[in-house]
């Protein structure tokens, strides 16, 4: 039995009961942290990210923010207590996955919301600029710290809670005054957020989303390129501090712990799985569907705005006992697409649901009442993201 049989089925009670006491299950029981997910220098960051007063304090909380496939783009200098700089790092790279870097940006964007909220309760007036030097590609931002009033938000309590929640949804519908609110929350008027809440059109988002994520696997090289971010062991997740991991797929704990006891899955494996829980939890349990629209997704500049308005809305969601989830399959699918020289196939299904002319989507997510939390993922220390 493979981990991907025990993800399949919960019927595994007597064959675990048999099983345990079997000194290499204890092993690994030790070696994956079965009990104790969240330990270790991995996870550190998400509890040290307030102990700083001063421009490291605001990395630490830029460091916790969302990033595609946990790929953590992103490097940071210092100009003493004057400014922070943030650039891409192209080491960390999706490849095929992300062809014009469209989901790398939106990271980085997302770790610019964190600095910038991080820096206003540290009492800095934060003045962003983003792609501040042409000659410069990789420098994404600049931000500078003049002296300002202090300046602490619920957003800024959430971001050691705010987690993707990849797990199943409860049915209750997400109030629309709760959704009006945060589709507001657009600070850039390149950037807007749209909903897709009826059942018809959350169906048919549903249904695209199922058929992109079989592209997605079917691909040879998008499926190797996503799998290399999977860290299947917790002596990986401590050396590489980054990327996917068991415990955040949103799978019960007694499931969890029992595919941490059998042999990592192989990549084919995975991709099996990520399709049918896609199928059966995600598409199945999404309360709504957001849209992150924008003129154009393969400007730079628009893909940051669009992180940073999307790590806004995640860290709104998560003070309002909301969990988001990244489902980013269909555009991944029409970058790679344009990459290889053919038409987009699902271009203009998905903008005849985005309803927004003139407009396209540069990031999907899901929106809902979580039915468990979501997990800590591990993230690389601010003496790591440092040049």
């Amino acid at each position: 039995m493979r981990r991907r049989d025990v993800l399949r089925v919960t019927g595994v009670g007597a064959l675990t009961v048999a099983a345990a006491g079997t000194a290499i299950l204890s092993y690994r029981a030790y070696d994956n942290r079965v009990l104790g997910a969240d330990g270790g220098g991995a996870f550190d960051a998400w509890r040290l990210w307030r102990d700083d007063p001063g421009p490291h304090g605001m990395v630490a909380a830029a460091v916790l923010a969302a990033s595609p496939h946990n790929t953590q783009p992103w490097v940071f200098r210092l100009n003493g207590d004057d400014g922070i700089e943030v650039y891409a790092d192209p080491s960390r790279r999706m490849g095929s996955v992300d062809p014009y870097s469209r989901e790398m940006h939106l990271g980085l964007g997302c770790a610019l919301e964190n600095l910038v909220l991080a820096a206003r309760a540290r009492g800095r007036d934060p003045q962003v600029t983003l792609r501040p030097d042409a000659s410069q590609p990789l420098l994404v931002a600049r931000a500078g710290l003049p002296t300002g009033a202090r300046q602490e938000s619920a957003m800024y309590d959430a971001i050691a809670g705010r987690h993707t929640n990849r797990g199943p949804y409860s049915g209750e519908p997400v109030p629309d005054a709760v959704l009006t609110g945060l589709a507001a929350m657009s600070a850039d008027p390149q950037v807007s957020l749209a909903w897709v809440t009826t059942t018809k059109d959350k169906d048919a988002l549903g249904q695209l989303m199922i058929e992109a994520a079989q592209a997605v696997v079917s691909d040879a090289e998008q499926s190797r390129d996503g799998f290399a971010w999977f860290r299947a062991s917790a002596d990986d997740i401590e050396a590489r501090k980054d990327g996917l991991t068991l415990d955040g797929q949103g799978l019960s704990p007694f499931i969890t712990a029992i595919a941490k006891l059998l042999p990592a899955s192989s990549r084919e494996s995975g991709d099996a799985f990520w399709v049918e829980q896609t199928r059966t939890v995600h598409t199945a349990t999404a309360a709504a569907y957001g849209f992150v629209l924008v003129s154009d997704p393969r400007d730079p500049v628009q893909q940051l705005a669009g992180g940073r308005l999307l790590q806004r809305v995640h860290l709104a969601a998560t003070a309002g006992g909301l969990a988001l989830h990244h489902m980013n399959q269909i555009t991944e699918r029409n970058d790679r697409d344009l990459s290889l020289g053919r038409e987009p196939l699902y271009a203009s299904r998905l903008a005849a649901l985005a309803h927004s002319p003139g407009l396209e989507v540069l990031a999907t997510f899901r929106l809902g009442y979580p039915v468990r939390e979501g997990r800590l993922s591990p993230r690389r220390p601010v003496r790591e993201v440092l040049r």
